[in-house]
């Protein structure tokens, strides 16, 4: 289906397995795999998520987009968190991201053809 791994796909996921044996070992010292199950690491990711969204709140679209360098700080670590957990439990579940994303990217090019989607919000189920 994909094209052997490109030099930088196969960066992205020796980073990716780095991070997965680091947080392995992490967890491994602190004894802490035992309520690392999918289920509470999903829900974890979700709460993370939701950090990551209060720091948006009320704000409006331009001052989304540039963040004073403190707020940006604090974001970064949300975002930090978030991958964490999402790492994790692929790493659980034996889920390789990198070929899950190219696959939901190939999927979604085909749900979203150029010529429909460009310029447009509309979901792949509203086109003609």
């Amino acid at each position: 289906m994909f094209p052997d791994f490109t030099d930088l796909n196969r960066k992205i996921m020796k980073n990716i397995q780095d991070i997965q044996e680091r947080l392995r070992k992490f967890a491994e010292e602190r004894d802490w795999d035992q309520f690392h199950s999918p289920k509470n690491l999903s829900m974890a990711l979700i709460a993370e998520a939701a950090e990551l969204v209060e720091h948006f709140q009320w704000l409006t679209e331009k001052q989304s987009a540039n963040l004073p360098n403190e707020k940006l700080v604090e974001v970064q670590e949300e975002l930090a968190d978030i991958l964490i957990y999402l790492v994790r439990t692929a790493d659980k579940l034996n889920v390789d991201l990198i070929h899950a994303a190219l696959e939901k990217i190939e999927k979604n090019e085909k749900k979203y053809p150029v010529d429909k989607a460009k310029g447009t919000a509309k979901k792949y189920s509203e086109f003609d």
